[in-house]
């Protein structure tokens, strides 16, 4: 702090000494002064500007010796007042470029919030044009083209739900009714809706239900179990079956699903709900986004549910969704 004091008043300590010297000067060349006395007032000139150099070097440092002794992340509106035009520079040259970022952030925050909006707003219009094309496909006579275009349809309508959720999910605690739900109408639901597809791949469901109701948000859980039986039907051979099954298991409901595909590979299983990851042994797989395992698993926590996974190369994965119990939710929820 000292060093940096010095080199900032370089300048003025210059002069002083400058001037001190310029006396001394002057006394030895003009015989008509007394060198004592020249003396003595260089003396009394170095005394008080030692005393007025130490004084303001307390004074302007300080300062600085607060702001240090601040947190990082301290509110610069509560910095102390400067109180000297040395202060005054500081202080503005420290606060002007932080309320320059904080009006950047503030309006591209601004900017995101309106993007987010005319996005969902889009999503929404598109849904209108994609419910007609469904009407139309179901008028189709033609079987075999009737079956490629609902598999295309169900592609365009689970990317634009995914992009739908994925929007929603930072605010989803402002979306959430939690209640009892009934499981089997929820899963027949999901079911019929990929009833084309799964008849394309010979594809069946063997469907136990042990346990039947679970609290939790039924639109949000029908996003999950979305997300897991497309994964299970896309990765599942042809002419296999898909296995759901519900129990209760120490008090709590848990919910399997299960295929018989090709399985993960062990050194993927701990990426599969990172944002954008696919498989590394299935490089070729143009139509996976590494999006719908992501978005599952950021909506079960709040909904209480734990997402866990199983599975072995070439005999299948099983996903299985654990609910809590009622007072271990109200726990999470911090009621």
């Amino acid at each position: 702090m000292i060093k940096t004091f010095i080199r900032e008043r370089r300048s003025w300590i210059f002069l002083i000494v400058l001037l001190q010297l310029l006396a001394l000067l002057m006394a030895y060349l003009d015989p008509s002064l007394s060198l004592g006395s020249i003396y003595y007032y260089v003396f009394l000139a170095f005394v008080i500007s030692s005393i007025f150099i130490v004084i303001r070097y307390f004074k302007e440092t300080s300062f600085f010796k607060e702001l240090d002794a601040r947190d990082s992340t301290t509110d610069m509106t509560s910095l102390p007042e400067p109180t000297s035009p040395f202060e005054s520079l500081i202080y503005e040259q420290i606060t002007s470029p932080i309320e320059q970022i904080e009006k950047e952030a503030s309006w591209k925050h601004l900017l995101l919030e309106q993007e987010k909006d005319e996005l969902l707003s889009w999503i929404h219009e598109v849904k209108t044009p994609l419910t007609t094309l469904r009407l139309i496909i179901d008028r189709t006579d033609d079987p075999t083209l009737k079956s490629e275009l609902m598999h295309e349809w169900l592609r365009i309508h689970y990317l634009l739900d995914q992009q739908l959720h994925q929007k929603r999910i930072p605010f989803i605690e402002n979306d959430l009714f939690i209640e009892k739900v009934e499981l089997e109408p929820l899963l027949y639901s999901e079911i019929h809706t990929l009833r084309s597809w799964c008849l394309k791949k010979g594809i069946g469901f063997d469907v136990e239900l042990a346990s039947s109701k679970v609290l939790t948000d039924a639109k949000w859980l029908s996003f999950i179990l979305r997300q897991l039986l497309t994964n299970a039907v896309k990765y599942s051979e042809e002419g296999s079956e898909i296995t759901i099954q519900s129990f209760v298991q120490k008090g709590q409901t848990t919910l399997s699903v299960a295929d018989t595909g090709r399985g993960i590979d062990p050194r993927d299983l701990p990426r599969i709900f990172d944002k954008g990851f696919t498989s590394t042994i299935q490089q070729h797989d143009q139509h996976a986004t590494g999006m719908g395992l992501y978005l599952a698993k950021k909506a079960a926590p709040p909904l209480g549910i734990h997402i866990s996974v199983q599975s072995t190369i070439g005999r299948g994965t099983t996903f299985t969704l654990t609910f809590s119990k009622e007072n271990q939710y109200l726990q999470i929820q911090g009621v």
